[in-house]
């Protein structure tokens, strides 16, 4: 299986799939399905298979990972489109996020489609994951039967992920008047954002999770002035706000809200924090197989999903979206032979 599913791999590198750009790399992926005999869904370009004899009595596991890649950063000292086996790594990008994921998922997916399981399999290849698009994975699952589980696909060191940070984007506004700097007349809307952005710097919520810690905020953005000359009657921001399991985006909002006086806006509340009980079955199996869990910092379409997901895969999120991206062969035989394992007999 491993060789077939690094011959896969290379094959889906060798395709710039960017968010938004999937339509070749999920053509290959559908007829490399069809090929082993398995009949396909499409909607976009999200693929997903069912095994065989589905049975809505049976409970299902949705196995999930994404095809598509952020662009090649500066850097690359290899044709990132260009798959290279050097020294028991593959180069490549997308080799490490996540298609390494994708094959060793889908290849473990056929192999159990061969044998006799007490529930059924999903193997869904998303799309638009890099930007969270509403025509990834969220459209897909109100076509989907009810799911049990997912397993979710990315580079863990296929160390079980059991909680996963949220992600809450908001635009604040400071309004005050405009006048002349030479004079003593308006209201600088700067020195009114200060307090604000000083009470993003220095808020703590009390509810500090053991696996992600606390709710993170940060400023990362500011604008505002035409010219020196001009007393700026608007000073917008923005603030990139990552919540742990204890809090909804909407609860981390509506205190917000209630803490400073400047206008702001969420630009969505979708992107939620996920998290998976320790004494959940899989993850039971997991730890069995000798897996530590652990509070995922990063953001996937675990988000999006709601029912409970765990997330999982080969290669490291510290490869993810950098220059000479790569994965070792070796782990892409050793997520094959744990995903086996997780699931056979389950």
């Amino acid at each position: 299986m491993t060789n077939e599913a690094i011959l896969l791999l290379k094959e889906l590198i060798s395709i710039p799939s960017h968010s938004r750009e999937e339509t070749k790399a999920a053509d290959v992926l559908q007829q490399y399905i069809e090929i082993q005999g398995m009949e396909t869904g499409r909607k976009g370009n999200n693929v997903w298979c069912f095994s065989p004899g589905f049975s809505l009595e049976k409970p299902t596991i949705l196995l999930n990972s994404h095809i598509d890649t952020v662009r090649p950063v500066a850097g690359w000292t290899k044709d990132p489109y260009t798959p290279q086996e050097i020294n028991g790594k593959l180069y490549g990008l997308g080799s490490n996020d996540a298609g390494a994921s994708v094959v060793s998922l889908l290849h473990v997916f056929l192999q159990l489609c061969r044998t006799s399981q007490s529930y059924n399999l999903i193997f869904l290849a998303s799309c638009e994951e890099e930007v969270s698009g509403a025509g990834g994975i969220e459209c897909v699952i109100p076509n989907l039967p009810p799911i049990a589980f997912a397993i979710v696909g990315e580079p863990t060191q296929m160390q079980p992920a059991i909680a996963e940070k949220g992600l809450m984007v908001v635009d604040v506004t400071a309004k005050g008047l405009a006048g002349h700097a030479a004079r003593n007349e308006g209201d600088n809307a700067i020195y009114k954002a200060l307090k604000d952005i000083e009470w993003f710097r220095d808020y703590r919520f009390e509810r500090v999770s053991e696996l992600l810690g606390p709710v993170k905020m940060t400023v990362t953005q500011i604008n505002a002035g035409t010219q020196h000359n001009v007393i700026p009657d608007t000073c917008s921001f923005v603030v990139d706000i990552r919540s742990n399991e204890l809090y909804t985006n909407q609860d981390v909002f509506e205190t917000i809200t209630t803490h400073i006086s400047s206008a702001v806006k969420a630009r969505s509340y979708r992107l939620n924090p996920s998290h998976i009980p320790v004494n959940h079955p899989i993850v039971h199996r997991a730890i069995a197989l000798g897996g530590t869990p652990f509070g995922s910092p990063t953001l996937s379409d675990q988000a999006l999903m709601p029912f409970p997901s765990l997330k999982i895969g080969p290669g490291d999120s510290a490869r993810s979206h950098t220059a000479d991206e790569f994965i070792f062969i070796k782990e892409v035989e050793e997520a094959i032979d744990i995903y086996y394992r997780l699931l056979d007999g389950f």
